[in-house]
């Protein structure tokens, strides 16, 4: 099945708005072994919008609309879609007598007419009920094309396609897809796939793919069978073989991230870790707060910019700082030392160095320290990650996850 992902909304032209839902439905998309092959954004515009959809009729099995399904009067999408293809707008009370409801339950705004505008769909549509807002989705098929149809605001629109479209494309065969991700950190896109590549190049089912991703790369296993157990048996010795190949850089399958990793490790293991940052400023312990059930493991961290607080809240030693410098292995050791007693945790870890754009006369933009303790010894890497200001930050959090994932599973911390 070839896939035109279609995103309305002239914010996403104007770039007020980030088109995230294009990169999200795409990797879920891919997940169902559907071929992604073209993505268009389009303003809100009837005639324009007609047009892309004349387009995408004529080249994709499947159109995955976002955007366009609220109650004012540039939400056009649905009465676009539906005079494309032969269909009148049907009402369906069920989803006004919601609208209605949700309005009493949720705002003091009062109701207005024209939120009924969302309660109108394609006649003889399969509607996707909007849990996670108000304008419900949809789906439909007219000659030989299927149009799903999902709201523009993320929160809505990626759930409304996990909960709803999902079901409804794994309905339109008979088979089964079944994917899996592993993900790799330390090894490159480019490296893996030089690796892999006389393996990959004669798989089609299951097949294995590879993709770049912020600081790290994960690669797709993908089956189709009659059976889940079926693709699953086929999707097995690719995984073990991807893993055997690439040994320790793999971190896990099916996993969400390598913070995520090791919240499951720290719990399993029964102990607690804090962070003391510079460069990153607070970027490792966001990422980690920002998963549920991080209070159960994370005792807290320090923030120190300066030289002066990482002497005063971390006990580094002013002795290091001046004869080493804040960019340092004895400073990346002292501060992780001194946040894990500081924090009463079995673990921390901790990062400094130059995120750029300015160096400190001694080291390049880019030189990075990552440390790691416990009650007993201390590790450091010591990196190069480049100029890219943003880039060397998530990086450098990203080697701290791993040398924390990599203690907690009894592999070597200091190299990858």
């Amino acid at each position: 099945m070839n896939c035109e992902i279609l995103c309305v909304g002239t914010e996403l032209l104007l770039g007020s708005t980030v088109n995230t839902n294009a990169a999200e439905l795409s990797d879920l998309l891919a997940g169902l072994g559907v071929n992604v092959f073209w993505h268009t954004v389009v303003g809100d515009n009837p005639g324009r919008l007609a047009e892309a959809v004349a387009i995408a009729r004529k080249r994709a099995d499947l159109i995955v609309t976002t955007g366009g399904l609220g109650p004012t009067y540039d939400d056009l999408t649905k009465n676009v879609l539906a005079h494309a293809f032969g269909r009148e707008m049907e009402y369906h009370p069920e989803e006004a007598d919601f609208l209605k409801r949700w309005f009493a339950k949720n705002t003091a705004v009062p109701f207005t007419e024209n939120n009924l505008q969302q309660a109108y769909l394609p006649e003889r549509c399969t509607v996707f009920h909007n849990d996670w807002g108000t304008a419900p989705g949809c789906a439909f098929e007219q000659d030989g094309v299927r149009v799903i149809m999902l709201p523009g605001p993320p929160n809505e629109c990626i759930p409304m396609f996990r909960h709803c479209a999902v079901p409804y494309i794994k309905s339109l065969s008979g088979d089964v897809i079944l994917s899996h991700q592993i993900r790799v950190f330390g090894k490159g896109e480019s490296a893996v796939e030089d690796q892999l590549r006389a393996r990959m190049e004669h798989m089609e089912n299951p097949s294995l793919a590879t993709y770049a991703k912020v600081g790290e790369m994960l690669l797709r296993v993908t089956a189709k069978a009659h059976t889940e157990a079926e693709a699953e048996k086929m999707c097995a010795p690719v995984v073990e073989m991807v893993q055997r190949e690439l040994g320790s850089a793999v971190y896990g399958v099916d996993v969400d991230s390598l913070e995520a990793l090791c919240l499951t490790l720290l719990k399993e293991k029964g102990l607690t870790f804090a962070t003391a940052e510079s460069l990153t400023g607070g970027l490792i312990g966001e990422r980690f707060t920002a998963l549920p059930g991080a209070s159960a493991v994370y005792r807290g961290g320090a923030v120190t910019y300066c030289n002066d607080v990482k002497a005063a809240m971390l006990g580094v030693e002013p002795a290091i700082l001046e004869e080493k410098g804040a960019v340092s292995y004895e400073t990346a050791a002292a501060m992780a030392r001194g946040a894990r007693v500081a924090a009463g945790a079995d673990l921390a870890l901790s990062a400094t160095g130059l995120a750029g754009p300015d160096g400190d006369g001694v080291h390049p933009v880019g030189t990075v320290f990552v440390g790691l303790a416990d009650a007993e010894r201390v590790w450091v890497r010591q990196l190069k990650l480049g100029t890219r200001r943003a880039r060397v930050r998530q990086l450098a959090a990203n080697h701290a996850f791993d040398m924390l994932r990599r203690y907690l599973q009894g592999l070597p911390i200091e190299q990858i």
